[in-house]
């Protein structure tokens, strides 16, 4: 099997995770914005207890045919068509949640606050959430109104600074897995990764 068999288009974030044990084999991890499932090829061959959530249902069913190959005894229940800011998940019972390159597509901050309130939700007690998100760290966008901006490609983008992050981390009461770590994409965006555990 090819390294990209093995682990199909995975986020090199997400495949860091993995790599360090933080995205482990037995696990159950939820993918919130799961889109096509790019994230969960190889945590589905690995046996983890697989949960996805996606507004988009040709996305949903993908992720359901996907695990259909690849993990035949989970639920179809599992894959679920919704929202991330009201998910239709019990609280606190996910090892691990990784929103990749959703956050930024918040309509305001009601909306993004509400979505991270979310994933915040369903995280047991020592459990990790990824979040990869346009940000404002590195580069200046135009400002249409409050957190909203313009990036490179014309696109209106909800972005956040070092500074709101590490806020929010705090009140959360959170302990970053990682420093911020953000790519600057020429021109065009800030994609910043935000890795946090919650306390036991």
């Amino acid at each position: 099997m090819t390294v990209q068999e093995q682990f199909g288009q995975i986020d090199i974030y997400v495949f860091d995770q993995i790599l360090r044990g933080n995205l482990a084999a037995g696990m159950t991890v939820l993918d919130a914005g799961c889109g096509y499932g790019r994230n969960l090829v190889h945590l589905l061959r690995e046996g983890c207890d697989i949960y996805a959530l996606d507004a988009n249902p040709a996305g949903v069913e993908h992720v359901r045919q996907l695990a259909a190959e690849l993990a035949p005894g989970l639920s179809a229940d599992h894959f679920r068509v919704g929202a991330i800011e009201k998910m239709p998940f019990a609280d606190e019972f996910a090892d691990a949640v990784i929103c990749s390159s959703v956050l930024h597509f918040a309509r305001d901050e009601q909306h993004f606050l509400a979505m991270v309130e979310e994933l915040w939700r369903v995280l047991r007690p020592g459990g990790m959430l990824f979040c990869r998100l346009g940000s404002r760290i590195g580069m200046q966008f135009e400002e249409l109104r409050p957190h909203i901006y313009r990036i490179g490609d014309g696109s209106e983008w909800f972005l956040v600074d070092e500074a709101e992050l590490l806020m929010m981390t705090r009140q959360m009461d959170a302990v970053l897995v990682d420093p911020l770590k953000t790519t600057i994409v020429q021109d065009h965006r800030c994609m910043t990764t935000w890795v946090l555990r919650k306390r036991v």
